[in-house]
């Protein structure tokens, strides 16, 4: 079952959401490419709010702490990371259709190395009602392999448990993340493509065994 959390609001000055959008946006990128370079401890409001393109002053009309950008930037990659998951149309609950969305999903990790690799170092940095909520995010992308498995159950394609099909979701998600997390080593021997298909044939293997 996937868990539920408020979402944390973070406070602005500033009255336009469009606005807000834009400069959130604009703040959570440089924030990315800051933290990555320096790490979220080391980095200053200062530094943020020039590689976001505008002053300290304008910053603060947006957000209230240094922490509050950490939260936007991680809310920020489950919202991508989820958008094309939750797009993925289950229909017939084949194998076929769960090898398409093991595909789009690891497509969708190696799009955000970066930004996967700066939230799981740094979440430990955000409160502890933002990291109930960041953590919800990833429940949510456990419950929706889960929802395939179950529609690859019922059309007969294969045989599983509830908790074998709970275990095997929080796999297939480690899996791709692991590819964000060892990419600096796994790509010296497999491409993004051959590691999709080994994976995705072991998996299936796996699942295919019970």
């Amino acid at each position: 079952m996937t868990e539920k959390s408020t979402r944390p609001q973070v406070q602005s000055t500033v009255k336009d959401e469009n606005l807000i959008a834009i400069r959130r946006e604009q703040m959570i990128q440089g924030a990315i490419k800051l933290f990555k370079e320096k790490g979220f401890h080391r980095a200053t409001t200062r530094e943020i709010a020039k590689a976001a393109g505008f002053s300290i002053g304008t910053l603060y009309e947006y957000i209230r702490t240094k922490e509050d950008v950490l939260y936007l930037v991680c809310d920020s990659i489950y919202h991508h990371a989820m958008e094309r998951l939750s797009s993925f149309e289950i229909k017939a609950g084949t194998i076929e259709e769960l090898r398409a969305m093991i595909r789009e999903y690891f497509f969708q990790i190696d799009s955000m190395v970066d930004e996967l690799t700066i939230m799981y170092q740094e979440t430990k940095s955000l409160s502890r009602e933002a990291q109930r909520y960041v953590f919800s995010k990833e429940f949510e992308m456990v419950a929706t392999f889960e929802r395939l498995l179950k529609r690859c159950v019922e059309s007969g394609e294969i045989s599983m448990t509830d908790k074998q099909i709970h275990l095997a979701a929080n796999s297939l998600v480690v899996q791709g993340q692991s590819w964000a997390f060892r990419k600096w080593a796994l790509h010296r021997q497999h491409t993004l493509g051959e590691y999709i298909e080994i994976q995705t044939t072991l998996f299936i293997s796996g699942i295919k065994g019970f």
